[in-house]
């Protein structure tokens, strides 16, 4: 669903920001009359389709529906979306791993939020199944063609790529898929940007970061929105990350590049995690992630431990989790040392406790020490009503009345086990071959070796 949306408060950013780029008058004319019965509504949205398949250098292979949609009818389809993208309990294992980073508070009404903000935030969209693009029949005519020329940009794409299924093939890796639909968006708003610099001589191209633009539009316009001024900041940035880290890595990637026509080349090559749209110079120097996977869980799980998801939270991801207990410029530095990372949640289906382990890769030794000290931290502020502390230079465990929370670091990798006991974490740590963690049992003082972070195999 994400591929399909295009908010109101991005775009109006945008908006904002091509009239500085190109200025023209402002006529806000709203439109009354359906699509069906509005012959220039048709028109204008043929004229911009041309327009796009120029700029996209993307040939317009069949016609294509277009219409205006009441609040009433987007909601509907917004429904219809989610009930046929993921079963309910997908949707129960996305908010409890959400509840488990502590990116959401618990039993916050997710779904319901989702839908109400996108239904008031929702300005236009392209429907890869019906082969058609809506627009909001409250959007005033004149900042239509700005609208259309993003979602004919999906339209175009989708004709010559098969946007959708390309998206979800990165499943079930959250990470990647994110990262896909970074550069759906990413390159719908890029295009955007050429179409408001149609008639000048200039490009997205030519330009510094337009994201740093568009942000500070969007930010304003979602502040305007009493829901999303409360929201979670998660949700927050989740919902501007595709547009507005897809168009840095878009416009980087058109640079590096001779424009729109090597756009099959990304296609082609998808980026791998958002990592790579990040930090755009890992996906064009073909720098991916290490590869982080766990052996199993039969017989290291306990046995009333139900397996909710097992997935990859991203730099992103990580990111959003430090933010919650880090200040921003502590968490933006940290994760930009993420190298791979795997997670899995488990519930106890009778007290609906939470088990969550975290394995992640870093980059140096250097930033595994540094992540140690900053992530041990930032468990603290999680937790803190806690007790019985015991930390050593690798190693940091404590208890909480939802069980213990261990951080292990070995080599260039770190294991975060949060609501379980330490013979859990044990069997666990046991399955990635490591040296056995300290125990608070032990009465030696660390020697040497133990004062910096002990090396151990490459778990990838």
């Amino acid at each position: 669903m994400r591929s399909a949306l295009a908010l109101v408060a991005v775009l109006f950013g945008l908006a904002a920001a091509a009239q500085q780029l190109a200025p023209a008058p402002a006529k806000h004319t709203p439109v009354q009359v359906r699509a069906e019965t509005n012959p220039e509504f048709l028109k204008a949205a043929d004229e911009v389709l041309d327009q796009m398949s120029e700029i996209l250098h993307l040939p317009i292979k069949e016609p294509l529906k277009k219409s205006l949609r009441s609040k009433k009818e987007i909601r509907d389809y917004l429904v219809r979306e989610e009930i046929e993208d993921r079963t309910d309990a997908q949707r129960y294992a996305d908010e409890k791993s959400l509840e488990a980073f502590g990116l959401i508070p618990k039993n916050f009404p997710l779904d319901k939020f989702m839908l109400d903000v996108l239904t008031e935030q929702v300005a236009g969209l392209y429907d890869p199944k019906a082969k058609e693009f809506y627009i909001a029949d409250w959007i005033p005519a004149d900042e239509q063609k700005d609208v259309m020329s993003h979602e004919l940009t999906h339209a175009l794409e989708d004709q010559s790529f098969d946007v959708d299924p390309w998206i979800k093939a990165a499943r079930p890796n959250d990470d990647a898929e994110l990262a896909r639909d970074a550069v759906s968006e990413g390159t719908a708003l890029a295009a955007m940007v050429d179409y408001a610099l149609r008639d000048s001589k200039m490009s997205v191209r030519d330009l510094a970061d337009v994201s740093m633009v568009i942000r500070a539009g969007a930010v304003a316009q979602m502040n305007e929105d009493p829901k999303l001024a409360k929201a979670p900041l998660y949700i927050r940035d989740g919902l501007l990350f595709p547009y507005l880290a897809g168009t840095t890595f878009s416009q980087q990637f058109l640079k590096a590049h001779t424009g729109w026509a090597d756009l099959h080349l990304l296609f082609e090559r998808p980026p791998l995690s958002t990592q790579q749209i990040m930090q755009p110079e890992f996906y064009l120097k073909n720098v991916g992630p290490a590869k982080v996977t766990f052996s199993g869980w039969s017989g290291v799980a306990p046995a009333n431990w139900k397996l909710l998801e097992e997935n990859v939270l991203g730099e992103f991801g990580l990111e959003e989790v430090l933010k919650q207990l880090l200040d921003s410029g502590r968490a933006e530095d940290l994760s930009s040392s993420w190298d791979g990372d795997r997670y899995a949640l488990f519930e106890d289906p009778t007290s609906k406790n939470l088990g969550l382990v975290f394995l992640l890769a870093l980059q140096t030794q250097e930033d595994t020490f540094r992540f140690f000290g900053q992530y041990s931290e930032a468990l603290e502020r999680k937790y803190p009503a806690r007790n019985h502390l015991y930390r050593r230079p690798n190693f940091f465990q404590f208890q909480t009345g939802g069980g213990g929370v261990y951080l292990y670091c070995v080599g260039q990798r770190c294991l975060s086990v949060e609501g379980a006991t330490r013979e859990t974490f044990d069997a666990i740590n046991h399955t990635l071959g490591w040296p056995s963690a300290p125990s608070p049992a032990e009465a030696v003082s660390p020697s040497l070796a133990q004062i910096s972070i002990r090396s151990g195999p490459a778990w990838r």
